[in-house]
């Protein structure tokens, strides 16, 4: 079972490969090394035959949301400290900082696949402000975060 971390906005957050680095710009696909290719891939709850909106999880209140494999994201005790983890808590933390510059507010939660309607472990309000590193969006699984700007 793959863990998640989805993201729910009260405007459109953005979609797509964050944080990969192709050797050759002309294909996506050449890396140098394995750590060039770690990133984080959002995509959006939108779903464009039925044109309309889904819901990650039951306990999101805001319509705009992504989902994203979070493999290289730790949940809470299971910090290793790789190169491949800090990039990609780094790509997390600058995805957080920009979506709440333009939106103010941000839920955060993680789950393995399939269980995003559990209830959840943990539910926090956070100012992010409180947030110093990536390494402090580091939580359990089913923890819900609200975070202010």
């Amino acid at each position: 079972m793959t863990q998640y971390i989805y993201i729910a906005s009260p405007t459109r957050l953005p979609k797509g490969s964050f944080g990969s680095e192709p050797s050759n710009h002309d294909k996506d696909n050449c890396f140098k090394n394995d750590l060039d290719y770690e990133h984080l891939f959002f995509e959006s709850n939108y779903e464009p035959q039925l044109k309309q909106r889904f819901s990650y999880s039951s306990h999101f209140s805001f319509d705009h949301q992504v989902g994203a494999d979070a493999r290289q994201i730790p949940i809470r005790d299971t910090i290793k400290g790789t190169m491949e983890e800090e990039k990609c808590l780094a790509i997390l933390y600058s995805y957080l900082s920009d979506a709440l510059h333009s939106n103010g507010v941000l839920e955060y939660y993680t789950c393995v696949n399939g269980r995003e309607d559990l209830p959840t472990s943990k539910r926090r309000n956070v100012r992010w402000t409180d947030i110093n590193n990536p390494y402090d969006l580091v939580i359990r699984d089913r923890e819900f975060w609200v975070i202010t700007f």
